[in-house]
């Protein structure tokens, strides 16, 4: 068969990969046989130059028809953009995150190092372990983490460990990039090279990333659900109901309180929520 080139998210050209597409089917939940189904849709429906995110969308909508829990579960990667920059941070997800996993989290705070005051996305606490950590969060597709982020983050921690964190000396202090893009090939070489910092992306570190730690923990963003709406973002951010499992949590009396939401997107929200989560 002849190589169809597409035109992946940073707007290069790149061979359709039947296996890609596969895999990610696969990945979301789909049976073998389901991505084996939708791969080869895919691949005689597609034409040279047509973007990933089409597919994207293409493989979407073929599981919304065959598996819906798989199309929730492949919506991930766009429902963490969905949770947008301004009215709910991603670091106040990140922190929902790391507070579910056991940890102590503060947001947001103003810490004065040795030279200068830095504003810190969030600290982490867990027994003898505190993460200095800084968020990341990328709307676009193909936008990467680059080196003059991880140099920044990592002087920053220097700078507070003769300052702030004197204090902490018995603890294991780690500073801590979180992002939901990538990073690129010199920002993991300068983690590794270090030693001491550590970096959470999408697909990093393999096989562990920031995808594995909410799929295999169930932490999925509210955003996620097929039925929740851009609109509904300022009302969810300022009551902390970060994750689909709030939904469940809460339920439909506190739910219809707190958000003032109509009964029919409630119910709808609860429904996906209970098929994502199995409960």
């Amino acid at each position: 068969m002849k190589t169809i080139y597409v035109i992946n998210s940073r707007g290069e050209e790149e061979p359709f990969s039947f296996h890609k597409v596969f895999r990610s089917a696969k990945r979301a939940g789909a049976s073998q046989n389901l991505a084996f189904e939708i791969a080869k849709k895919i691949e005689k429906e597609i034409y040279p130059g047509i973007k990933t995110t089409e597919i994207f969308k293409k493989v979407k909508q073929l599981l919304n028809k065959k598996d819906f829990k798989a199309s929730l579960r492949f919506s991930l990667k766009e429902g963490i953009r969905k949770l947008g920059p301004n009215g709910f941070p991603f670091e106040k997800y990140i922190g929902e995150i790391f507070s579910k996993l056991g940890f102590d989290v503060s947001l947001n705070l103003y810490l004065k190092g040795r030279c200068a005051r830095y504003e810190i996305d969030f600290l982490a606490k867990k027994e003898d372990l505190i993460y200095i950590g800084e968020c990341k969060y990328r709307m676009n597709q193909g936008e990467r983490i680059d080196l003059k982020i991880a140099l920044e983050h990592w002087a920053r921690f220097l700078d507070l460990k003769e300052g702030y964190l004197k204090q902490f000396s018995k603890y294991q202090l780690r500073p801590i990039l979180v992002t939901n893009a990538k990073f690129t090939s010199q920002v993991i070489r300068y983690s590794k090279c270090i030693g001491e910092m550590d970096l959470l992306g999408w697909r990093y570190p393999k096989p562990k990333g920031l995808e594995y730690l909410i799929e295999s923990q169930k932490l999925y963003p509210v955003t996620i659900l097929s039925s929740f709406r851009p609109i509904f973002l300022e009302t969810f951010g300022k009551e902390k109901i970060m994750l689909a499992g709030d939904v469940l949590t809460l339920g439909k009396k506190k739910l219809l309180g707190k958000t003032g939401l109509p009964s029919s997107k409630i119910n709808s929200l609860i429904k996906e929520a209970q098929i994502l989560l199995n409960s």
